[in-house]
């Protein structure tokens, strides 16, 4: 078998249906492989989307016409927003789903996109042509069943599959998922070629039959079912909503979980690679905090049919009779009956400074990648590095349908323009020791890039690639003439003292001794639209003017206004910084003999060679003094 594509994706997870969406949505022919369709974006791990940072990201994917959002919503079994207490900038949009139906929402995408084949199989080697000395370009990939694809582009997204490892206690069993085989001949197809490659590491909890749970031994933790939605094209979730559930272990479960760490592989030698930081394992909860006597844990749904419940916060590698052991010491969980211990697995990565901020390879042309095999961990970075992946091999297949000045050029994102443009700097440009999971605080300018304003920063781009569609974009400017208006109107409106008082006294807030504009009183932090719409009834008849999402539009003008100042001074830093951003640096530059910079600047310029001088000012070990000196020598 033997076929021509413009794209090849492979790997069916969250990072290659994203690719294989976006490839095929811009126009290109797309093909996409995966070992099994039935596990199409399979939630390896916890069943939810989002969370601190990791929701922001999701709504950038759903702003440039991504699936992730959309599907999310019409899965959903639980939605919060997180931080509330906090301001915007760190509200965070989270959902627990229900993993089989988010799957086959999924293959319904797949099914109904055009331009879009899937192939059930296993690649085990990229075909790699060298065209000069220093130059290898991709032209199609091999399967295990001997089929032959052929295509200018190939994004692998192959998640932890490549030369995955499980580890239960000190039992080992190949396979990227349980019951799933790994891919054991992948990786060297590509390091062959000069692609360095290392290991990590991750695991997954226990799962739980929620007919053997005390209930009444835990808290019950309820969603939001007000207007958010991941998707700004989302509609009213249609699935019923669950709740989930709170615990905590105790000393007993931590002696119990003590007594078999010589058998755990962390500890015993049997896994040398880096895990999480900031997911860790139960057990090495215990060793890195041992005089905490209590650790909280969350019981959550896996979806509306099914007994199956996920034990967040419970993830290990321990031999299973201990895990089983330990749990019996949770008052809620006494009579527990397990559908599967939790495990770890180890697979291969790639070094991530070796791509472009395209996610193409720098030393095999054509090659793109995102996601796990890049040193990032969680559904939302693979699914947002998927989109970047996809557009940029659409659009270097030379097929893409974009328009205007887009066609025929690259798309990035910086990192005051997304977070997805900070993880994907990030990882070019500081690579990766451990499983990179994205946070707020990665972000310098994260006033700019909050959850409400996705779409204000990337529809437009979206649709001149071709990838958003017309109808996404109609209802963008649309909401975005709504906002205009609404800032308008607060900017002029007059609010006269003795009009006024009266209800900022009863809100508590300091009465006016002078008139204002409603812009002023909207920026109290104690005031809002909602509380002064009864005061102001021009404000209010002008919000219920939006007959469709009233509410997100309210929220985006408000958040607006009260934070102009803070947004102003945001962007005017990111404006300077992207000065140098403009200067050029890459092959101006022979590091190594460059006696003016550090050595350790030397070293770290040499080996990711930035594409501009505010890449270079962001790697570790090359300090403000370097980057001066970088100044002079080009006479700036």
């Amino acid at each position: 078998m033997n076929q021509n594509y413009d794209v090849i994706v492979i790997g069916g997870g969250h990072a290659g249906c994203e690719a294989a969406t976006a490839s095929a949505n811009m126009g290109s022919r797309t093909l996409l492989i995966t070992m099994d369709m039935n596990k199409i974006a399979q939630m390896s791990c916890n069943p939810a989307v989002g969370g601190i940072a990791k929701g922001q990201i999701v709504r950038e994917i759903d702003a440039l016409g991504g699936q992730m959002g959309l599907v999310t919503d019409a899965t959903a079994i639980q939605f919060r927003m997180l931080n509330r207490s906090k301001g915007p900038a760190m509200w965070s949009p989270r959902a627990q789903c229900d993993r089989g139906k988010f799957i086959w929402q999924w293959r319904k995408v797949l099914d109904r996109t055009e331009n879009l084949d899937i192939w059930q199989d296993q690649v085990e080697e990229l075909i790699v042509t060298t065209e000069t000395q220093q130059t290898k370009r991709v032209t199609g990939v091999k399967t295990i069943w001997g089929a032959e694809f052929h295509a200018p582009c190939v994004v692998l997204t192959a998640g932890t599959f490549l030369n995955g490892l499980m580890h239960i206690g000190r039992r080992m069993v190949k396979g990227g998922r349980i019951a799933e085989p790994a891919a054991e001949r992948l990786t060297e197809s590509i390091t062959q070629h000069g692609i360095r490659s290392a290991r990590m590491k991750t695991g997954t909890p226990v799962r739980i039959d929620k007919r053997s749970i005390h209930f009444e031994d835990m808290r019950q933790q309820d969603g939001e079912n007000d207007y958010h939605r991941f998707s700004y094209m989302g509609k009213a979730r249609p699935l019923p909503q669950l709740p989930c559930w709170e615990c905590y272990t105790n000393t007993e479960v931590h002696e119990t979980l003590r007594s078999g760490l010589a058998d755990s592989p962390l500890y015993n030698g049997q896994i040398q690679s880096i895990g999480p930081r900031y997911c860790p394992s139960i057990e090495t909860k215990l060793v890195t905090f041992p005089d905490r006597e209590q650790h909280l844990l969350f019981l959550e749904p896996e979806g509306t049919d099914t007994n199956e419940m996920y034990l967040n916060g419970f993830s290990s590698s321990l031999p299973m009779e201990v895990q089983i052991a330990a749990l019996h010491h949770i008052p809620a969980l006494r009579d527990v009956k397990v559908y599967r211990p939790g495990y770890a697995i180890e697979y291969d990565f790639f070094d991530p400074t070796q791509l472009e901020h395209t996610l193409e390879s720098r030393v095999i042309s054509g090659l793109f990648m995102a996601g796990q095999v890049n040193g990032t961990t969680g559904y939302e970075e693979a699914g947002g590095q998927g989109t970047l992946a996809g557009i940029n091999a659409a659009m270097k297949a030379g097929t893409a349908g974009c328009s205007g000045t887009a066609a025929n050029q690259t798309f990035t994102l910086a990192r005051d323009e997304a977070y997805i443009g900070v993880l994907v700097d990030d990882l070019v440009t500081k690579g990766v020791d451990e499983p990179y999971r994205m946070f707020t605080s990665r972000a310098e300018y994260r006033i700019l890039l909050r959850q409400d304003d996705a779409d204000a920063r990337l529809t437009e781009r979206g649709y001149e690639l071709g990838i958003v569609k017309r109808d996404r974009y109609n209802w963008w400017l649309e909401k975005k003439k709504f906002i205009e208006e609404i800032e308008s109107f607060c900017d002029s409106f007059a609010i006269k003292p003795r009009l006024i008082n009266g209800a900022l006294e009863a809100l508590g807030s300091t009465p006016l001794q002078y008139g204002c504009k409603l812009t002023d009183l909207i920026s109290r932090p104690e005031l809002s639209f909602e509380k002064l719409e009864d005061a102001v009834p021009e404000l209010k008849e002008l919000l219920n003017r939006p007959t469709n999402r009233r509410e997100e539009i309210s929220e985006a003008a408000e958040v607006r206004i009260k934070y102009k100042g803070y947004i102003e001074r945001e962007k005017l830093v990111a404006e300077k910084m992207h000065r140098l951003e403009n200067i050029k640096i890459r092959g101006h530059f022979d590091y190594e003999n460059l006696n003016a910079i550090s050595t350790e600047a030397r070293q770290k310029l040499a080996k990711i060679q930035p594409e501009t001088l505010a890449q270079a000012s962001r790697i570790p070990g090359v300090s403000p003094s370097d980057i001066n000196a970088m100044l002079v020598l080009m006479g700036r």
